[in-house]
């Protein structure tokens, strides 16, 4: 099962259960029983788990998964127009182009200053005993205002 299918089939048992709780409470107050300040607890995160399941649920979009693509950890990010991952060097071009296109597919535009965002796979080569050099080896570019993200 998804995961937004799994949170959307939860909300509404956590609903009714929030409201079963709530139907208690008002008992335990009438009854003057003395767990009723803890059901008032209860009972409010449960109907509070249920609200965040459901919108949760709604706004959630599964990552983008391209075909050929490796995991690529990111290893700078400067919030606006520049994200760098990093790959072992011996990739061939159509690892590093699908492994490129899996990166911009799952970047957000929310919270950055640019429309337009460079993602670059780069690779750590030694060129001496402790000392690497930094290779690029591919480039592209995210437009936020073409897709919808």
């Amino acid at each position: 099962m998804a995961f937004d299918q799994l949170l959307l089939t939860a909300a509404p048992w956590l609903a009714w259960s929030g409201l079963g709780l709530g139907v208690l409470t008002i008992v335990a107050f009438l009854t003057g029983w003395g767990l009723r300040f803890r059901l008032v607890g209860v009972s409010s995160f449960t109907l509070l788990l249920a609200v965040s399941c459901w919108a949760f649920a709604l706004s959630y979009t599964p990552p983008v998964v391209v075909d050929g693509a490796i995991r690529a950890p990111v290893v700078f990010d400067n919030g606006n127009d520049l994200v760098v991952a990093q790959v072992k060097p011996d990739l061939d071009p159509i690892t590093v182009d699908a492994t490129l296109q899996q990166l911009a597919g799952n970047l957000r535009g929310s919270g950055r200053g640019s429309n337009f965002v460079t993602v670059r796979l780069r690779a750590l080569q030694p060129i001496a005993d402790g000392v690497s050099q930094p290779v690029i080896l591919g480039e592209t570019e995210r437009d936020f205002r073409r897709s919808a993200s």
